[in-house]
């Protein structure tokens, strides 16, 4: 008798109920099925028009031949590594060869990241709001989270050793975003660092220092980077990518971790993917070697800042304090804050309206793990023009007026 295979359950590992998927990446899929006009404000990506196209194809024209087309390193092409150092020497994140390994861009760094020091049900703190596939690869290892609250300084570190002591329990990680944060556009501010290392110390917690974003002020001073403020801390794993400053197609990144550890990053890489795509390493590699990125930066730098002052100034035609904004000095992204009556919208039921309207964001509680924050939402102000700014605000407008009109009008009923 043939058993009925359609009744079979799958042996899931226990860890599957924790792989919670990303708001953010399913957004992708959802816009490229509409049919209609849609002004993007949602994925957190460069311009189209500032990837650097043409150079791209000059250098891979020349610096791929079949020694790029075989497997690498796992710790990275010796070319990348040695241009990214000596790029990085001129920045306020500079480090050594021996700190670095390639990553398949900066998820990868967080998932190694995680990969290598969480065991299931240990206490992570992270930002809240906060970038939640960041929060979600600790989910995916087992982590419970600690949310801790955001203000225009940063994570508020003065609050941790309470949140603490109510969990009962030390944190094992601290996942911070610490520059030009996503989704908040605040930056960490310096006394807030130093206080950081001295609680990572106290509790012998690792610090997850992600920074996509920190090669991008457009307006402010630099503050040290972690590495710079406790060089040598076997305490901090710096998790960077290419993937905001070039283009996220390249799934080019890096870890900059204690020297001790990094044959730990190897093995637990080797894994996962062999190496990181030689290819484009290579591309990577010569764009550097050739004086591209300071020349790139400075463009994107430029009109970063003209993208973000065009949105603001849009927002206050068009909503004035109907919503109240951060006002970052670099990245991609502005935290818009409903106000007033119109804070009674849901931001989850907005964001479908707002697509029938032909405007897309990303509502607020996709970025809490515990789902706060339906009075908000995030904008990337960084891949839209001007043009296309004011009218993805104008639709906005009219989406918060039809969900306000169906508020008054149900509690009319």
């Amino acid at each position: 008798m043939t058993a009925d295979r359609s009744q079979a359950t799958l042996p899931l590992a226990d860890r599957a109920a924790s792989l919670v998927g990303s708001v953010i990446d399913s957004s992708t899929s959802l816009l490229a099925a509409q049919t209609h006009d849609i002004v993007r404000f949602a994925m957190g990506s460069p311009a189209d028009e500032a990837v650097p196209l043409a150079e791209f194809r000059d250098i891979a024209d020349k610096v791929i031949d079949h020694s790029s087309m075989t497997y690498g390193a796992t710790e990275g092409e010796p070319v990348l590594l040695k241009a990214l150092v000596k790029y990085l020497a001129g920045t306020s994140d500079p480090t050594t060869e021996e700190r670095v390994t390639i990553t398949a861009g900066g998820m990868q760094g967080l998932d190694l990241a995680c990969k290598i020091f969480i065991n299931p049900g240990d206490l992570v703190i992270v930002e809240s709001p906060t970038y939640t596939n960041g929060s979600a690869t600790a989910l995916s290892y087992g982590a419970e989270l600690l949310e801790a609250p955001m203000d225009e300084n940063g994570l508020i570190v003065e609050a941790l050793p309470d949140l603490v002591a109510a969990a009962g329990r030390t944190p094992k990680a601290i996942y911070t975003i610490p520059n030009f944060q996503n989704p908040s556009g605040v930056t960490l501010s310096l006394p807030r660092r130093h206080r950081l290392l001295e609680l990572a110390h106290e509790w012998n917690a690792v610090i997850i220092d992600d920074d996509p974003y920190g090669l991008l002020r457009f307006q402010g001073e630099d503050l040290p980077s972690f590495q710079a403020l406790s060089p040598g801390d076997p305490l901090l794993f710096s998790v960077r990518t290419f993937s905001k400053i070039l283009a996220p197609g390249l799934r080019v990144g890096w870890v900059d971790t204690d020297p001790a550890l990094r044959q730990l990053v190897i093995n637990a890489k080797q894994a996962m993917d062999t190496c990181t795509n030689v290819p484009n390493q290579h591309i990577v590699a010569e764009f550097i070697r050739r004086g591209g990125l300071d020349k790139h930066l400075a463009g994107l730098r430029t009109e970063y800042k003209r993208r973000k002052d065009a949105m603001q100034d849009s927002l206050r035609r068009h909503l004035g304090d109907r919503v109240t904004t951060t006002d970052p000095e670099g990245g991609f992204f502005l935290w818009l804050t409903l106000q007033g009556e119109d804070a009674r919208i849901s931001t989850r039921k907005l964001f479908e309206t707002a697509l029938a309207e032909g405007v897309a964001f990303i509502p607020g509680p996709a970025l809490s793990a515990s789902g706060k924050f339906d009075d908000a939402v995030r904008l990337c102000f960084a891949s839209t023009t001007p043009e296309r700014a004011e009218e993805g605000i104008i639709r906005l407008a009219r989406a918060m007026d039809r969900e306000l009109a169906a508020l008054k009008a149900g509690a009319d009923a």
